[in-house]
């Protein structure tokens, strides 16, 4: 595990100038994630224009410019390893953050081969297929290269000028009693809910790094509130034709992660890791006196002790593209390879016919294509949607909640968990997503037949 990069003394600015630093940066920083703004007769966030903008607009460069991330991450992999063995010098080059274990070694290497081949279309038909390595390619990989270095940087505002510190003071009396966490991680939640799984996962591993998270509260923040986002909820719903339930159906996702983190929290894995830090402890500390007072104190201290602007925002974009190498490749292989398994085996057609009978006993519709769609999705998180559009309201209305509140996904979510620094392994993630899809179905089934019975 790469050590947290030291920094360079900072200078502490006057209390005043802190305040203004807080004040600005902070209003920055949430406006870009949270301000919904109209555009094209719909709602959405200036984060998302600034992305879709990019991706877009520039749909050639953006192709390029993963592929090439994706051939460079190899590389550094490559010479990360030979540097291990002594083979290549790193007295120029220090390629250490870039070095892991075999198997993900040729796991960067297969996602660079597969990157060649999509690109420029030579290979086998299947993973040529547009719904399998060039639908992970194009919809996966170009858009996390974009969003996580971006959103680095404007997530830096509220990391490093005292955003995060003030929202936490206020959510404190929350998180930490109900998920056992620190209230700074409500940012880490919404960042995923209202930008992408991404960024949210960007914040957790840089305050674990940063010694303001443990391992533990690192891995429960990451494994269940790093959910895909809010735009995402309006593709699979109207994939589902099911515009009008939009509400309800957001509602009901965010009503069963929160008492799925409730639950899962307490129990193992996640119970069992300890609350061990990689860097100088910097735990939460309860506030003293009035609680917005200190959320303001706490806010300005951060600020007054931050590097300047420019600072900051270049730490942040060389770590988003630092996190966007080592991520893409695996991202590419690994989704490519899960969704070849669900496309063409019937491994989750098998694996659902235990479920079947236990979806028809709660009263759910067409449990025979229910039932694989409810563990299908760990491959690939839209397959769900895709393969119900055919199915009763209500069925799809259940398959809409189900798989939105799973979180854990071969094409994206799992491989970029196993590739960050916080402590938790592939056994983890199969573990969490088969334990909060036992707990939502139940769960789920309720929510259908209260909405249905209300409608």
């Amino acid at each position: 595990m790469p050590e947290p990069a030291e920094s360079p003394p900072v200078t502490a600015v006057s209390p005043a100038r802190g305040r203004v630093r807080f004040v600005v940066a902070t209003v920055v920083g949430l406006v870009f994630f949270l301000l919904p703004i109209p555009a094209e007769g719909q709602w959405t966030i200036l984060f998302d224009l600034l992305v879709s903008g990019i991706t877009e607009g520039f749909p050639t460069a953006v192709r390029y410019y993963a592929l090439t991330a994706v051939l460079v991450a190899a590389a550094l992999t490559v010479g990360a390893a030979l540097q291990r063995r002594g083979t290549l010098s790193s007295e120029r080059f220090d390629l250490r953050a870039f070095g892991t274990g075999p198997v993900f070694t040729a796991v960067r290497l297969l996602g660079a081969v597969l990157a060649v081949m999509i690109v420029f279309d030579v290979g086998p038909a299947a993973v040529l297929d547009e719904g399998v390595g060039p639908m992970i390619f194009s919809t996966v990989v170009t858009a996390v290269g974009v969003i996580v270095p971006i959103g680095a940087v404007f997530v830096s505002l509220l990391l490093a000028y005292g955003g995060l510190d003030f929202l936490g003071a206020f959510a404190r009396p929350v998180m930490r009693p109900v998920f056992r966490v620190p209230g700074r991680g409500a940012l880490d939640a919404l960042a995923s809910f209202v930008g992408s799984y991404s960024v949210g996962l960007y914040v957790t591993n840089r305050m674990y790094l940063e010694g303001r998270y443990s391992a533990r509260e690192a891995v429960v923040l990451a494994t269940c509130f790093s959910g895909v986002s809010l735009g995402f909820f309006a593709v699979a719903t109207a994939t589902l034709d099911l515009m009008r339930f939009f509400p309800v159906i957001v509602g009901s996702v965010l009503l069963v992660c929160v008492v799925l983190a409730v639950v899962l929290a307490r129990i193992p894995p996640l119970s069992r890791i300890r609350d061990d830090y990689v860097a100088d402890p910097q735990p939460e500390s309860a506030p003293e006196g009035s609680l917005a007072r200190a959320a303001v104190r706490s806010a300005v201290e951060r600020a007054s002790n931050a590097d300047g602007v420019a600072r900051e925002c270049f730490r942040a974009v060389t770590e988003g593209i630092r996190l966007a190498l080592v991520i893409l490749p695996t991202i590419l292989a690994i989704g490519t390879i899960a969704v070849l398994v669900a496309e063409h085996t019937p491994l989750f057609t098998w694996l659902g016919r235990p479920l079947e009978p236990v979806i028809a006993l709660l009263g759910i519709p067409d449990a025979e294509t229910v039932a694989p769609a409810s563990l299908i999705g760990i491959s690939e998180v839209f397959l769900p949607a895709l393969i119900s559009t055919g199915l009763v309201v209500e069925a799809k209305f259940f398959v809409a909640v189900l798989s939105l509140s799973q979180l854990f996904f071969f094409s994206a979510t799992i491989p970029l968990l196993l590739e960050l620094d916080i402590p938790i392994r592939l056994r983890d993630c199969i573990t969490l997503f088969f334990l909060r899809t036992l707990l939502a179905i139940p769960l789920v089934a309720g929510i259908t037949h209260v909405v249905f019975l209300v409608a």
